[in-house]
């Protein structure tokens, strides 16, 4: 307590008697894998598509890792850390990433002109872009009878004798319109460069100019596949996915690029189980994350079912499967099409789930962005085949779209049988750990007791007011008991403090039966 010395008024600050608990984040996604660029071994930040390709490069063959994580923002994630496995550093730089499609170039915006054959246009030079064919010239033309002013002119870009895109344009740098600058962000087919001094551009006069077709891009060589140990790595030396247990704020492990070495011979499907085995490990040990596993490629419903139950054999409430494998288009070879592994767009299902609905509701029946097919088309009978052995379906609905059909873990425990119950016993754990830091060292009395239950009911009466917890009221929903009986004196002697909390989460609508039955018309009113 303060001393007074004088008389006066005096404002003290109290420190306030319980303190709120904060939810924290459900939806940070961690992948490992294989990347044509950046650092090896260093988990780092990525919060959208754009700061993945600065950093790790663009899609590449032999690799899933990209495709992963485009698919994981497409369908809602938000953040997450990506680890560039299969190398020490001290390679030599990585072969270029592949360009993106024409159709996408203009989105993500082109700085100079592409190297390969250009043409002259006044003081400007321009050139196609690469993958967009041959055929196409540009066309400077104004209309007879006008007027424009002296700096402006109508720019046709053409495949063939059709006119493809078209823009009125300025050869000055000072204005809006000014032709290096809209073509460099609208166009999907050609680049313009400032070829002359400052004071030397001038519309050029009507002509057309022939593009030569830009070389096709060169397709980097596969990298180097990573052994089982490279993946999992080492949490004493920062490597593989081991390297994680240092960010606590990651809630799900996906290692896509393990279908790629498998199908490159450089894994069998031993050295794919134990990864997949150490990264279940790796969630059970962290407590806080689970880890989303993707079945080898090309497996029958029949060969799906026999490598979950005897093959694999995995039973961890950390863990979930998803079968089968979907198809995207292929940004690294326009115009086709690929089947990739599904764990990236399953972690960005459950990203979008937690952000509409909360982390309680199971991330099933939901649309799968960016999906245009599945490698196996499963009937009703087939996934009453594999549900049951926790394998979470991906299907495809006439007039409905490709939905996740499925959210169970790998757990053979039927506490444990629902992914979000997993996922919300998670997100209480850690909201509760992280919010409860301030109870270390205070006097352990009656009173600190009082003031965690307080603490606790009130962040688990917002839980139930949300839908989280089963029941009409709070007292059927939770409990929360920290008193004399969970703190004897031998406790308090040993500086513990008990608190003994149960939650009734809810489970998901998974079986919804309707009853009909056929009954005679006609009713009789008896009034009393």
């Amino acid at each position: 307590m303060p001393s007074y010395k004088s008389p006066g008024v005096y404002v003290e600050e109290v420190e306030a008697g319980s303190r709120p608990i904060e939810g924290v984040g459900t939806a940070v996604a961690a992948f490992v894998g294989l990347a044509a660029a950046g650092p090896y071994n260093a988990p780092t930040l990525v919060t959208n598509w754009s700061q993945f390709t600065s950093t790790f490069g663009d899609f590449i063959e032999g690799s899933y890792l990209a495709h992963a994580v485009y698919g994981y923002f497409l369908n809602g994630g938000g953040t997450c850390y990506v680890v560039r496995v299969g190398g020490t550093g001290d390679e030599p730089a990585p072969p270029a990433a592949v360009p993106a499609p024409a159709s996408a170039a203009g989105k993500r915006g082109k700085a100079a002109l592409p190297a390969g054959p250009r043409a002259a246009l006044g003081g400007f030079q321009v050139a196609a872009l690469e993958g967009t064919g041959e055929g196409i010239s540009v066309e400077v033309a104004n209309a007879p009878g006008d007027s424009p002013a002296e700096d402006a002119f109508t720019l046709n870009v053409k495949r063939g004798d059709r006119v493809e895109e078209t823009w009125e344009v300025s050869a000055k740098r000072s204005q809006r319109n000014y032709v290096v600058t809209l073509v460099r962000e609208r166009s999907r087919l050609v680049l313009v460069e400032d070829a002359g001094p400052a004071q030397a551009l001038a519309r050029p006069e009507n002509q057309t100019v022939e593009l030569p077709p830009a070389p096709a891009p060169a397709v980097p060589a596969v990298p180097v596949s990573a052994s089982p140990g490279d993946y999992i790595g080492s949490a004493d030396e920062r490597t593989g996915f081991a390297g994680l247990e240092t960010i606590d704020e990651i809630t799900m492990l996906a290692v896509p690029d393990l279908m790629s070495a498998y199908q490159q011979g450089a894994l069998d499907a031993e050295g794919v189980k134990a990864v997949q085995l150490a990264m279940i490990a790796h969630c059970e040990l962290m407590g806080n994350r689970v880890a989303i596993i993707d079945p080898l490629p090309g497996l029958s419903p029949q060969r799906v079912k026999e490598w979950r139950m005897v093959g694999a054999g995995y039973d961890s409430k950390y863990a979930a499967l998803y079968y089968p494998w979907i198809k995207v288009a292929d940004p690294a070879a326009p115009n086709q099409m690929k089947f990739i592994p599904p764990s990236g767009a399953m972690a960005g299902v459950w990203a979008r789930n937690d952000a509409s609905r909360g982390v309680h509701k199971a991330p099933a029946n939901e649309v799968v962005r960016g999906a245009v097919d599945l490698a196996v088309h499963l009937t009703k009978g087939e996934q009453d085949l594999l549900n049951p052995n926790g394998v979470n379906c991906i299907r495809a609905f006439p007039g409905r779209g490709i939905r996740v059909w499925g959210a169970r873990t790998l757990s053979s425990d039927p506490a444990w049988r629902y992914l979000n119950v997993r996922r919300l016993f998670n997100y209480i754990e850690d909201s509760i750990l992280i919010g409860t830091q301030w109870v270390v060292f205070e006097p352990n009395d009656e009173a600190l007791w009082a003031r965690i239950r307080r603490t606790i009911s009130a962040f688990l009466v917002n839980e139930w007011r949300r839908g989280a917890l089963f029941g009409l009221t709070p007292d059927e929903a939770f409990y929360v008991k920290c008193d004399r009986e969970t703190n004897p004196a031998e406790g308090i002697d040993a500086g513990e403090v008990v608190c003994e909390i149960g939650i009734a989460p809810v489970k998901p609508a998974e079986f919804v039966i309707f009853r009909l039955a056929q009954f005679s018309g006609g009713t009789s009113l008896v009034n009393e």
